[in-house]
């Protein structure tokens, strides 16, 4: 196992990438070897594709897996009476959903990572936090969705903790215009993409209601595929937002719930960040590695996920890494843009061995 207390020592921007690849493979591969010892259907692949261990192997040389496979199989690298919650993926009546099992070591590592990264964009002191959402959305402690984890996980940021909405979605916005007015509209504000816009901001160009949040900060992230729908850009988000709320400060987030935690958020100039406990990898659809600033399939690798196989991923997303080192933020490492979900395709082809 990985010798975590060693590595949130770090700050999570703070390797330029000869440093951070040297130390990120290295942990990278001791993660592989441990599922491959603790986990049946995970050895069985390594196996199956003749994967073999070399202390000198490359981040692109190491084994993934495609995200599908969640769906298909339970992997579990820990004793089934160690897991602790189960999450799960947001799934439609055509697909099933994705299943991560965590025991207590993997879903503090997750608050540790989140309480890190987020640190870099909102500091170290706790903020009045309004919810987008409604308090519903987590009231079930044991089968969690993407959403209702990524609410308890930045809940723990917060304080004086309102949610916005009530059990039947709708805004309350005399019980938002309270909370503001006793935080003086200084607070931190979270919510899914696709919820805010819909029950928050579509209802505040509904009744022609406009706040002065500038001094406040928004994250969100997740549900973009409804918005993409409906033809709403992350610009034409941010600038209703500004509209709207007057928010200067507003952060996408990228992540997905076969890595929770080890989130990746978009700095003032718009570019997604990879922090020292996650990496991206972009690929052809030959999957051959692409260059800098080539289009392709997104990979992504964590540090965080030792009870269940999820730390070397292949997504059925398409992006594009812009850069390395340079963002005029000053966070070191890779920096990125997500374009959205490959249309009309699945990556296929890494699950065959369990046929």
């Amino acid at each position: 196992m990985l010798n975590y207390q060693k590595i949130f020592k770090k700050n999570p921007y703070s390797l330029i990438i000869k440093q951070k690849e040297q130390f990120f493979s290295k942990q990278l591969l001791q993660l592989t070897k441990f599922h491959y010892k603790n986990c049946k259907v995970y050895k069985k692949f390594l196996d199956f594709i003749n994967f073999g261990f070399n202390n000198d192997l490359s981040l692109d040389e190491l084994p993934f897996f495609t995200t599908r496979i969640f769906k298909d199989y339970d992997l579990i690298s820990v004793k089934k009476n160690k897991i602790k919650k189960i999450l799960s993926s947001s799934g439609t009546t055509s697909s099933s959903v994705s299943k991560i099992f965590l025991d207590s070591l993997n879903s503090l590592n997750q608050v540790k990572v989140l309480s890190k990264i987020l640190s870099s964009f909102i500091g170290n002191k706790r903020l009045p936090l309004l919810i987008i959402d409604s308090k519903k959305t987590i009231t079930d402690r044991k089968f969690f969705n993407a959403r209702g984890a990524a609410i308890l996980g930045f809940s723990i940021f917060g304080k004086n903790i309102t949610y916005a909405l009530d059990d039947n979605m709708n805004l309350n916005i005399e019980k938002v215009m309270n909370f503001l007015k006793k935080n003086n509209y200084k607070v931190f504000i979270f919510g899914f993409t696709s919820i805010i816009w819909s029950y928050f901001i579509l209802k505040l160009i509904e009744k022609k209601i406009y706040l002065k949040l500038d001094n406040s900060i928004l994250i969100h992230g997740g549900g973009w595929k409804k918005l993409e729908n409906l033809k709403i850009s992350n610009h034409k988000f941010r600038q209703t937002i500004k509209k709207y709320c007057n928010i200067i400060k507003v952060h996408n987030y990228y992540g997905m719930v076969e890595q929770t935690g080890t989130i990746f958020i978009e700095c003032e100039y718009e570019n997604l960040h990879a922090s020292i406990f996650s990496e991206i990898l972009i690929r052809r659809t030959d999957l051959s590695l692409s260059r800098l600033r080539e289009k392709g399939l997104v990979q992504l690798m964590s540090l965080i996920p030792s009870s269940y196989p999820g730390h070397n991923i292949l997504t059925e997303d398409y992006g594009e890494i812009i850069g390395i080192d340079d963002c005029k933020c000053g966070r070191l490492g890779k920096y990125f843009k997500i374009y959205g979900r490959i249309t009309k395709s699945e990556v296929r082809g890494c699950s065959d061995a369990y046929q």
